[in-house]
């Protein structure tokens, strides 16, 4: 999807959120979607939500440093019917033992992008500590 123009990119999106409406896994699947994304070092000042691309100004820079890639999976998840009554957050964590910096959508109590994968909340490890969380809209 990636590689094509940005309508070409909307009309794959837009079918990529109707095959999570009834994926078995489906954020298994956004996991792995938003690996092929054209990576950047860094794009987006994951600390000021204001300056945050919304889902069509993303899908049209097309440029994914670590946290737009968070947040295209938030996007992602939340313009679809099967998750219009979830709650989601992003949550910037450092950890505690090395100083590293993640970047973490939870979607009820289940977290994604932990190790490229997703865990209940409960799984998460102690030494991750949230910096700062943001409360995600649903958008429209």
């Amino acid at each position: 999807m990636f590689n094509k123009n940005y309508e070409d990119r909307l009309a794959a999106w837009r079918d990529f959120r109707d095959e999570l409406e009834e994926a078995e896994d489906p954020f298994r699947k956004v996991i792995d979607f938003y690996k092929a994304a054209p990576y950047v070092s860094m794009h987006t000042d994951a600390w000021t939500q204001e300056m945050w691309p919304n889902p069509w100004e993303l899908l049209n820079e097309n440029q994914y440093d670590e946290f737009c890639t968070v947040l295209g999976m938030c996007y992602s998840l939340q313009l679809t019917d099967r998750f219009k009554g979830s709650k989601f957050e992003i949550h910037i964590c450092t950890n505690r033992e090395n100083s590293e910096l993640h970047y973490l959508l939870y979607v009820d109590d289940t977290v994604l992008n932990w190790n490229n994968n997703y865990v209940h909340k409960s799984e998460m490890p102690q030494q991750i500590v949230p910096q700062k969380i943001y409360c995600m809209d649903h958008v429209h």
